[in-house]
């Protein structure tokens, strides 16, 4: 994209402080909630970052203890600084000035899991003020500062001249110069892959840029490197829109670009329009709505959960900008159900105002949800089919994705929106999850997808273990994926092919059929979120759901404690995984509602 040669203007994230108009028109809800998370944040203790808090990332691997209470800070912050614009009365602002200064004051805004100057590099034990490094939460920090100032730059500057001024130099100095000055990983760079960090980073640079009084040359520049990136960012996306992190990290990643854009077109007008529309942009917008199962569930391949944040503003922009009419209903429904609108647990301070001031036209937009559409993604190789009680979704393509799991060949099923087959998805980040020793994870491997293994073997992680001779068929009567499988499967599990074929009977239930041609015996797992009750071959869920085998041995059922705070936002206390040995060549599964009785 060329946003080059436009007189810029300033980005302006929504009303400031001084509307009292916007501000005293917010639902009574919305205010009540807004004055109580305020007056909640005065009540409290601020966090202490230290040092030895730092070091915890480097020396035990553990990244949680630190971002709990940097990532706390800065949600007390917002809830200050909205609260204060609802109230108007200089009651919060000590506060909040208190929340900036601690911010300002922090060593390094780059999370110690992120410390390091090069991509994959070994991460520095504590930061270093005098050279530091744009991460995902520098750039948000540096957003959430600017916004701040935006909403209470009046304020503020009464109280004292040095507070715009100390925020400015530390955007500066920590964000602004060194994005100018250096190459970070996440810019792009000729045919690197990109992920998230690209569009990410380059939205909340642009934020903090374009909010605050910056001279031109240097909003100029930032404005050439963002688009740069973003085009970085964009080559990596098939034209099928699908984002290979998940449904998870479309939000960072394809929501960020949007929200990108929309700097940019504010900033220099009719830069960007021609991209709304193209289809390719419209695709990566729509993703999110095909891999919606209902409520807060979602599709969830590689290291996304389950159960996400409904969808609300953001995605409703989105729908908009592209003319995308069920992304625009979905938000508008979500945002509708959503107790808490004003988004409290969110650190970006502009996608807060950015509910806020899209909440009422949400609220009055009143067209229903509409079917969508079976699809493919080839791209990723991500296949979906629903009817009216079933969401299928099947994954070929190869395990070599951003967020990788080694699942070529899973399946997640859903029915009436309670899942049938699970993926699991991905534990509390630590070291360990970005480490050579990734797939050590449980959740990371095939054994714990719905996938065989040979031998005890389990596929592997790489571009080159991929699924082979994929088909797909998405007619009117019956969705269905065939692939053969054993290329995601390492020499050692002495595999010539294993032949999967999924299908969606609508109205029907669903048909699996494995054809195995190998040396080692072969066991499928199932992982299911509900106990099932075995009886030989078959198994019966509480739901009424059956799924019957044939070509199968004896039946094992395990119970899996689920402890980690992250799988307990999807899962129960225990999930379970059934052991299917195959006794032959072939291996069929049926599944189906059970007709009611009596």
């Amino acid at each position: 994209m060329n946003a080059s040669g436009a007189v810029l203007r300033s980005f302006v994230p929504g009303p400031d402080a001084a509307d009292r108009s916007f501000w005293s028109n917010l639902p009574a809800q919305i205010r009540a909630d807004l004055l109580a998370g305020g007056e909640e944040a005065l009540a409290g203790e601020w966090g202490l970052l230290t040092a030895h808090g730092y070091r915890a990332y480097r020396e035990q691997g553990d990244r949680a203890g630190y971002e709990a209470i940097y990532f706390q800070r800065r949600r007390e912050v917002n809830a200050l600084a909205l609260a204060e614009a609802v109230d108007g009365q200089g009651r919060f602002l000590d506060a909040l000035v208190d929340g900036l200064y601690l911010i300002l004051e922090e060593s390094g805004w780059q999370l110690p899991a992120h410390n390091a100057h090069q991509r994959g590099g070994v991460r520095d034990l504590l930061p270093d003020p005098d050279n530091p490094v744009v991460d995902l939460f520098a750039a948000e920090t540096a957003a959430q500062l600017a916004v701040v100032a935006h909403l209470h730059g009046d304020a503020l500057d009464r109280l004292s001249p040095a507070i715009l001024s100390r925020i400015d130099r530390e955007v500066l100095q920590r964000v602004l110069k060194p994005y100018l000055d250096r190459h970070f990983w996440w810019m792009g760079n000729g045919d690197e892959p990109m992920n998230n960090w690209t569009a990410w980073c380059s939205q909340n640079v642009l934020i903090s840029a374009f909010t605050r009084p910056f001279d031109a040359e240097l909003r100029q520049k930032v404005l050439q490197k963002a688009a740069g990136s973003l085009d970085a960012f964009l080559k990596d996306f098939g034209e099928d829109g699908a984002c290979e992190e998940g449904a998870f990290y479309y939000r960072h990643g394809t929501l960020c670009l949007f929200g990108a854009l929309n700097v940019i077109g504010q900033v220099a007008p009719g830069s960007v329009s021609a991209l709304w529309n193209w289809p390719k942009l419209r695709n990566m917008a729509e993703f999110i709505a095909h891999n919606h199962v209902a409520g807060r569930t979602y599709i969830n391949f590689a290291d996304a959960s389950a159960v996400l944040e409904p969808c609300g503003a953001r995605e409703f922009l989105a729908g908009k900008a592209v003319g995308s009419k069920p992304l625009c209903a979905l938000a508008a429904k979500d945002a509708k159900a959503n107790p808490r609108p004003d988004l409290p647990g969110e650190i970006n301070l502009s996608y807060r105002l950015l509910a806020l001031r899209t909440h009422a036209e949400m609220l009055a937009h009143d067209v229903p949800v509409a079917d969508l559409p079976d699809v493919y993604y080839p791209s990723c190789g991500v296949f979906i089919a629903r009817d009216g009680q079933f969401v299928l979704a099947v994954k070929a393509g190869d395990n070599d994705d951003g967020h990788n799991h080694n699942d070529v060949g899973s399946l997640t099923l859903y029915k009436d929106g309670e899942p049938v087959l699970i993926d699991v998805g991905v534990e509390i980040y630590t070291a360990k999850t970005f480490s050579p020793h990734r797939y050590e994870i449980w959740t990371m491997q095939s054994g714990f997808h719905n996938l065989p293994s040979f031998g005890g073997v389990q596929q592997q992680a790489g571009l080159t273990f991929a699924a082979r001779d994929v088909s797909v068929d998405l007619s009117e009567e019956v969705a269905s994926i065939q692939m053969d499988i054993a290329g995601a499967y390492p020499e050692e599990a002495q595999l010539r092919s294993y032949r999967r074929t999924v299908r969606l009977l609508k109205g029907r239930g669903i048909e699996l059929e494995d054809r195995h041609d190998g040396d080692l015996p072969a066991v499928l797992s199932l992982m299911l979120r509900d106990r099932p009750e075995i009886s030989g071959t078959s198994l019966r869920l509480t739901s009424g759901v059956s799924l019957a085998l044939e070509g199968a041995g004896q039946l094992k059922l395990e119970e899996i404690p689920v402890t980690d705070a992250r799988l307990r936002l999807a899962w129960p206390e225990s999930i379970y995984r059934v052991l299917v040995p195959l006794s032959g060549p072939l291996l069929r599964l049926r599944i189906e509602q059970e007709e009611a009785t009596g």
